[in-house]
């Protein structure tokens, strides 16, 4: 395997884990303070403590010479060494404690106290801690003289008249310490840091294990379905369902424009599904209610009609309909009484101003039995006929609570799955699906719906973090150049679909001018 090979298996695990990071930075950060603020209230709490520092050096008397000098010198390297071992002692904690009148027991003291000898020298060190500077001076101070003084006693012996031949002298008084030396609030900061991150990104990790939302589209790739479509989050539609006319409305808001371009690029890639045999109708269904299903139907709806094709919009949430107050539509008569013989189909289709390709079937009155009547031969014939000559897109009710959408689906060329980032689970998705193959449905992919544009979650979705447009100059020629030209500065499809590329397949008759009704154009056909 060459090295690009390697960096191309390492890429999406590199990619993976920062993102990762970027889904649950926030947590990191909050325990990484929490931690250091601990630490930091640690060092509070903690008694201070001080070390003071005193020295003492053995030396050998009587050389006369350089060979005398050399074996004094290596004689007081090793009585160095050994007198630090006595400094570590009892009775000379013991002496020390009552020339200075502590009530430290003696194993207290021996722990306040350390003993060095550096290396290759006849210097001995003693370093003594206390919660008091003031004492911590006596201590260590009081420590060499009195060894000083065990010292002698040895080097004497039992004839004192005989010379001595190595001493200990102390070297001076030990400084009055002004700083503590415990608790280090450096280090203590900065191992609560190390801690706090470990722990954070510990956080992080097992949060995404088991966090089951759907947060990026590498997550439905994972389950074998793809997506068709990328809808961010727009705030127009934040408060409530809503109609945007999208490619029409001028504005300068970046999240409309890429609202609008990701419905056009929805558009286009379903144009492009199959070229010889497009999609005529669609189910637009979820999994779970609030996913913005029928909000995506409907401003789908919207982008198909603004390209002249003519498009039917069904309300077949025949349990919660809400497509007529979407549109500002009046209720009434609608698919129930068409199914139930009560209505002609050209009766009760009403045509959105906005859009004049697009035209609106209600629900109707609300049924007893919506899922046999949906799933009868009437409401497939129903079907087969508005597709002759328009685009079908059908609102169903969410897969998991009602077996509607399955039904329907099994009816129309494919459906589509909305999935609203950060809410529906994987779980969710995968019974959705699997609901939908039992029945023999066609899965024509799924869209992912309110994505966010800013933000840390945004970089899991690549394009839409990063949205960028032109001037208002620029926008203005945009919606000069017409509804589906997409602005100067957006990304653009691998489709295409702008003005300066061949028209995609129609996946319905075009219609030229404003269109006609479907009893205008029997009453043509009759002439």
């Amino acid at each position: 395997m060459d090295t690009t090979d390697v960096e191309t298996a390492a890429g999406p695990d590199l990619r993976h884990y920062l993102s990762i990071l970027r889904g649950y930075w926030r947590g990191i950060v909050t325990i990484l303070v929490a931690a250091v603020l601990v630490a930091f209230v640690w060092t509070l709490t903690q008694p201070k403590i001080y070390e003071a520092s005193s020295s003492g050096l053995v030396a050998a008397s009587g050389a006369t010479n350089l060979g005398l000098a050399t074996a004094g010198d290596t004689l007081a390297k090793s009585k160095a060494t050994s007198y630090a071992s006595i400094a570590s002692t009892r009775p000379v904690a013991e002496a020390v404690k009552d020339e200075l009148g502590l009530t430290t027991s003696e194993n207290q003291l021996l722990n306040d106290v350390s003993v060095q000898v550096p290396a290759d020298t006849a210097e001995i060190r003693v370093s003594a801690l206390s919660e008091d500077p003031a004492q911590a001076q006596e201590i260590a101070n009081a420590w060499v003289q009195v060894l000083a003084e065990e010292a002698a006693q040895i080097e004497a012996g039992e004839d004192e008249a005989s010379p001595v031949l190595v001493r200990l002298m102390p070297l001076g008084r030990a400084a009055l310490p002004t700083a503590p030396v415990s608790p280090d609030t450096r280090l203590a900061l900065a191992i609560g840091a190390v801690a706090g991150l470990a722990a954070g990104l510990g956080y992080a990790l097992i949060r995404h294990h088991l966090d089951r939302r759907i947060r990026s589209v590498d997550a439905v790739n994972r389950l074998g379905q793809s997506v068709v479509g990328t809808i961010p989050a727009d705030e127009r539609l934040g408060a409530d369902r809503q109609i945007v006319d999208s490619g029409n409305a001028k504005t300068r808001d970046r999240a409309a424009h890429a609202f609008a371009e990701s419905l056009r690029e929805l558009r286009t890639n379903l144009a492009y599904m199959d070229v010889d045999h497009p999609p005529k109708i669609m189910v637009v269904t979820s999994s779970v209610p609030g996913e913005g299903k029928s909000s995506i139907a409907s401003n789908l709806a919207v982008a198909i009609a603004a390209t002249g094709r003519r498009t039917v919009l069904i309300d077949a949430d025949l349990r919660r309909p809400v497509l007529t107050d979407l549109f500002g539509l009046p209720s009434g008569a609608g698919l129930t009484d068409v199914l139930s013989g009560a209505a002609e189909i050209d009766d009760v289709l009403m045509p959105y101003a906005n859009a004049p390709a697009l035209e609106l079937l209600g629900s109707g009155r609300v049924p007893p039995n919506p899922s046999e009547l949906l799933g009868s031969n009437a409401m497939k014939s129903l079907l087969q006929e508005l597709a002759q000559d328009a685009v079908v897109l059908i609102d169903a009710p969410p897969l998991l609570p009602v077996t509607d959408a399955a039904i329907l689906a099994k009816s129309a060329d494919g459906a589509l799955v909305t999935i609203k980032a950060g809410k529906t689970t994987i779980d969710e998705l995968e019974k959705s699906l699997q609901n939908l193959n039992k029945v023999g449905a066609h899965v024509l992919g799924t869209i992912l719906n309110q994505v966010p544009t800013s933000g840390a979650d945004s970089a899991q979705y690549g394009y839409y973090g990063q949205y960028y447009y032109y001037a208002s100059s620029d926008d203005s020629a945009s919606s000069a150049a017409g509804p589906d030209a997409p602005s100067p500065g957006a990304h653009r499809s691998t489709a295409p679909d702008s003005a300066s590329s061949p028209a995609p397949p129609q996946p319905a008759v075009a219609a030229v001018g404003a269109p006609m009704s479907r009893r205008a154009r029997r009453a043509n056909s009759a002439d």
